[in-house]
């Protein structure tokens, strides 16, 4: 008897891919196209085990069926396929009701250590991209880590926030006032509950930029120590309970505690989507509303306000023999590798700084969609670039910080500049990248300290500014060599090699 499941995140099929992999076979099953109207989106995941086990889901139960009798087919003969369905297929017994298209492409042979590179980083809580060679070329997928809750209050708010959150497959942390509230979580099988023990020893905080925090009780005492603490880390979404006036004698309070007005104006109150909701089982779905609809909005929309910055003026003064951003890596030039970052993200500008006599970096540059920037005093230094870039951001409206990169820094993955702006919480002056014992690009830097940066000149005047700056943060690389620059032609070599390896 086969089984079927409906998980719908990357990670819970990629792990049910893995576990029955290592049983067996499976295929794992994509959606590789949308047009119109589809119930899945690019990158929504089935696997298929050999035995006929399903988990996951690629439509609305108009093609899963036939999705899963192909995939079988698939295993047996080891071949991968792509199938359409909708407008234009072949199956027109098999129409889908929304009126579009998609093509799921099966693959029953797969490189195990490339799906679980994917699924850790997942599991991780770090974004992670699957890429995957299919019948129709190459094929890829991103995909950001679970939401997750983390909930402190008191009585029935909280614990039906909790239970409707698991309800729905997202993970809770419940951080209870009273002894009897966190016996009736235990009963109710809630599975990560804290009891608060007093104001000044919080439980240690683990949020990330996946993570919303909702404060779900009033309580003068706890009220402001819970908050300062959710402020100081990158949840997307920080909300507390209560009316308007309570929320405005909160802000108050905060205000006179020292918080920034950025940082007070992050907290959403009264939480959730509809007001004054009286009863705890509305009153959750009303916030897990407003939050899911937040956890959306940030992943698209993380870098809306910012300005992304490539500094390409330098004179490739070391480089032996020829235009080191010019050189040829992996088939790309080192400059659009390095200008490749962040390429599906919604930005405020893209600017290139570039020399004079230096147009061929800006014809490559300007192919991918970036705007350039002369810096006539190029050869007095760096910092003369980044006073260029900030003195062209000053009249631009709608940027709320800039993000600076190297144009010889080709490795610097997304993942990084995301746990960059992750970092930028209300209040912090600017964010610097570390690999190993260096600090320095790619830097994230507020819009309140771009007047600090004017009028800069040599190559280090930068980053001793920002790195002394009070609040500024440093980010480390996952791995150090996605920090390296290209000085030399040793430089490049050990780049290709790290690639080919």
């Amino acid at each position: 008897m086969t089984h079927a499941s409906y998980p719908e995140h990357a990670e819970d099929v990629l792990g049910q891919w893995l576990e029955w992999r290592r049983l067996g076979n499976a295929a794992l099953v994509m959606v590789t196209k949308t047009e119109g109207g589809a119930v899945r989106g690019m990158g929504a995941l089935m696997a298929v085990s050999s035995k006929g086990d399903v988990a996951g889901y690629v439509s609305g139960g108009c093609v899963d069926a036939d999705v899963v009798l192909h995939a079988g087919t698939c295993l047996e003969t080891g071949e991968a396929a792509t199938l359409r369905y909708g407008v234009g297929s072949p199956f027109k017994d098999l129409p889908l009701p929304c009126g579009g298209a998609i093509e799921v492409t099966m693959f029953p042979r797969l490189d195990e250590k490339r799906v679980e590179a994917c699924w850790a980083d997942l599991v991780g809580r770090r974004r992670a991209q699957l890429v995957l060679e299919g019948p129709m070329g190459r094929v890829s997928a991103a995909y950001r880590p679970k939401l997750r809750i983390r909930i402190a209050g008191r009585g029935a708010d909280a614990i039906a926030l909790a239970k409707l959150a698991q309800a729905s497959g997202i993970a809770a942390q419940l951080a209870l006032r009273d002894s009897d509230d966190v016996q009736i979580a235990g009963s109710l099988g809630l599975p990560e509950v804290t009891a608060l023990q007093t104001p000044a020893s919080l439980p240690l905080m683990d949020d990330d930029a996946w993570t919303a925090f909702v404060l779900m009780f009033h309580d003068g005492d706890w009220e402001l120590p819970l908050l300062r603490q959710a402020l100081s880390g990158p949840a997307f979404y920080v909300g507390a309970v209560g009316s308007r006036r309570t929320h405005a004698r909160r802000c108050e309070l905060l205000s006179d505690a020292g918080l920034h007005p950025d940082q007070v104006s992050r907290i959403r109150g009264p939480v959730g989507l509809i007001p004054s909701m009286r009863d705890a089982s509305m009153l959750a779905v009303s916030a897990l509303a407003e939050i899911v609809e937040a956890y959306h909005s940030a992943d698209t929309s993380a870098f809306a306000t910012t300005a992304l910055v490539i500094l390409a003026a330098g004179a490739s003064s070391r480089f032996e023999g020829g235009d080191k951003l010019l050189a040829e890596l992996n088939g790309q030039s080192v400059i659009s590798h390095a200008a490749s970052v962040l390429s599906g993200q919604p930005v405020a500008r893209r600017i290139a700084i570039v020399g004079p006599g230096q147009s061929e970096r800006g014809r490559e540059l300007a192919q991918v969609g970036w705007s350039l920037v002369e810096n006539p005093d190029a050869s007095d230094g760096q910092g003369t670039s980044v006073s260029a870039a900030i003195d062209h951001l000053q009249s631009v409206a709608g940027v709320e910080n800039a993000l600076i990169l190297l144009g010889d820094m080709p490795s610097v993955p997304d993942q990084h500049l995301l746990n960059l702006r992750a970092a930028m919480t209300s209040g912090v002056p600017a964010v610097l990248s570390r690999a190993g014992d260096v600090v320095g690009p790619p830097v994230l830097v507020a819009r309140e300290v771009f007047s600090k940066l004017q009028g800069l000149t040599g190559d280090r005047g930068a980053r001793a500014l920002l790195e002394g700056l009070p609040g500024a943060r440093i980010v480390d690389f996952e791995a150090d060599h996605h920090g390296l620059d290209i000085d030399r032609r040793s430089d490049l070599a050990a780049k290709r090699s790290k690639s080919e390896a």
